[in-house]
């Protein structure tokens, strides 16, 4: 970050983010490759990538990949029939006719059927894989069942788990989390994630159901296009009505009514800092957001932060940045996260910075702030802004701002605005918001 007012901090913070744009741009690139690695995430935490090993080669074509079925072994699912028809899809909208579009097995499964997927099979190793689509030819929904048959349940736990980090650390270009939910009463855990891509008069959203049904990991997805996120209620009925077709031969049965509870899907890379999927859109980049750890700082001139001396009893930053799209070295995202030792200490904390922001054209000379909004939930508040500083040579630096309170953690967030890209102030402080939902993670 640059301005007049600390120049010589400017070119640092700068190389700062270019090395790990690199770091990220590495990570990508092996990630690519398929390979199992250890990588380090933000707060110094490691997380362990494709750690089912990777059977996807870039460039391979749907269905090239070897098969995982292994028929002599089960019986289990051996044919499609209590795969989801078109009947059963009814629930997913009642206007329209709903069609099966294609059906296919381990030998012909593509190598993405659903949102986020990362390789073709959830378990490599499994007994068999059913990839069947659907589609309602009035509306143009689309809608996706993929069940991946276990050796055994333990194994299929570990298959779930796998498929819901698969979600929870998207990585698709222009793809964010929208909502997410943990559902009971269908199979034997689940949950339920809703995607949104760019934003525009109709957003197209995938909502995406995950479910333990004994020995299978069922992902059931629904897309859509609509003004606003999808509830989840007739991906959570669909879900239900297809577990309760398979459970009968791979166990795990539910009891109950379905439900669906709001919960964002955990970040387990990095726990109380935003995944990579939380990250705002921008219709001039089309690649994935990309985590790296970074310094704390002290703001860029109106927020001083002091953290230091704040008396914290933890904190730590994380940058997001897009290391294959062609942006300045300038662009990214901060997220910081400070704990202190009681809700109260947090508060008057966040009350000083907003003080400080709000008072911060009568203090910094060539400063001028705008406010950008409010945030306010069951379980936190904050407020944004936009900075500017005039060098007086003709340039001008410009950052939005946020802060916000949640429990005993305060959440500083910044996005330096740069030419031709930039963030709506509710997409900024929808990003602030989701910043202070994922800090009640940080231990």
């Amino acid at each position: 970050m640059a301005g007049s007012h600390r120049a010589s901090r400017g070119g640092g913070r700068a190389a700062a983010r270019e090395a790990r744009r690199l770091k990220a741009r590495k990570r990508n690139q092996t990630i690519a490759a398929g390979v199992a690695v250890v990588v380090l995430v933000g707060g110094g935490g490691v997380a362990a990538l494709n750690a089912f090993g990777g059977d996807k080669e870039p460039g391979a074509k749907a269905g090239n990949g070897p098969s995982d079925d292994k028929p002599t072994n089960s019986d289990v699912l051996a044919d499609d029939k209590a795969l989801l028809d078109a009947a059963s899809a009814k629930t997913l909208g009642a206007t329209g006719t709903w069609a099966v579009t294609k059906t296919a097995d381990g030998d012909s499964a593509p190598d993405s059927a659903f949102a986020c997927q990362s390789q073709r099979f959830a378990d490599p190793s499994g007994l068999r894989t059913w990839v069947r689509t659907l589609q309602n030819s009035a509306t143009k929904d689309t809608a996706v069942q993929y069940v991946d048959v276990s050796n055994d349940k333990a194994t299929a736990a570990k298959t779930y788990t796998t498929v819901v980090h698969w979600l929870s650390q998207c990585t698709t270009p222009q793809t964010r989390l929208s909502a997410g939910y943990v559902t009971t009463g269908v199979g034997e855990r689940g949950v339920i994630a809703v995607f949104g891509q760019v934003p525009g008069a109709k957003t197209k959203y995938k909502t995406v159901a995950v479910t333990l049904v004994g020995q299978a990991t069922m992902v059931v997805e629904h897309d859509t296009l609509a003004a606003a996120p999808p509830r989840p209620d007739t991906v959570l009925a669909t879900a239900s009505a297809a577990a309760k077709k398979i459970c009968a031969q791979t166990g795990g049965c539910a009891t109950g009514e379905p439900v669906a509870k709001p919960a964002l899907l955990p970040n387990t890379d990095a726990p109380g800092f935003m995944a990579s999927v939380d990250l705002p859109l921008l219709d001039e980049i089309d690649k994935p957001w990309v985590s790296a750890p970074a310094t704390s700082n002290d703001g860029t001139g109106c927020e001083k932060l002091g953290l230091k001396k704040a008396k914290a009893t933890k904190y730590g930053t994380v940058t997001y940045v897009t290391p294959e799209a062609k942006v300045p070295t300038e662009f990214g995202f901060d997220d910081t996260v400070i704990k202190f030792a009681t809700p109260t200490a947090a508060a008057s904390y966040v009350s000083q910075i907003k003080k400080n922001v709000d008072a911060c054209e009568k203090n910094v000379s060539n400063a001028k702030v705008e406010s950008t909004g409010t945030v306010k939930t069951n379980t936190m508040t904050g407020k944004s802004w936009k900075a500017t500083y005039d060098t007086g040579d003709g340039k001008k630096f410009v950052y939005r701002i946020g802060i916000a309170g949640s429990g005993n953690r305060a959440v500083y967030v910044l996005f330096p605005v740069l030419k031709e890209l930039d963030l709506t102030n509710a997409a900024f402080n929808e990003t602030l918001a989701r910043a202070a939902d994922r800090s009640a993670a940080y231990q």
